[in-house]
């Protein structure tokens, strides 16, 4: 099974874990996504190693980033991420 999640602080408003467990299971993909609510950024380096991917939300969209490997090029150029796949943080808030 592939996991995935959300990161951010405060999570209540976030409707990404019931839509995408709901995607998974009519696509039959087996797949998890969970919610993470982090008092702090630095809890996220065990997610890093232990999730497939993550979407990044308030306020860490621009604290993440000197927890990554890199970023793609739309990423640096806004200075912000909200899509995290193996360590690399993408931008897809401005497509």
């Amino acid at each position: 099974m592939r996991h995935f999640g959300i990161i951010g602080k405060p999570l209540v408003q976030s409707f990404s874990a019931r839509y995408f467990n709901e995607k998974f299971q009519r696509e039959g993909i087996d797949a998890e996504y969970s919610l993470y609510p982090l008092e702090r950024i630095e809890d996220v380096a065990p997610l890093l190693d232990k999730l497939d991917g993550m979407n990044v939300t308030m306020p860490y969209k621009q604290e993440v980033i000197e927890h990554l490997d890199g970023l793609d090029e739309t990423a640096k150029q806004v200075g912000a991420v909200n899509v995290i796949h193996k360590k690399i943080g993408y931008n897809t808030d401005c497509l």
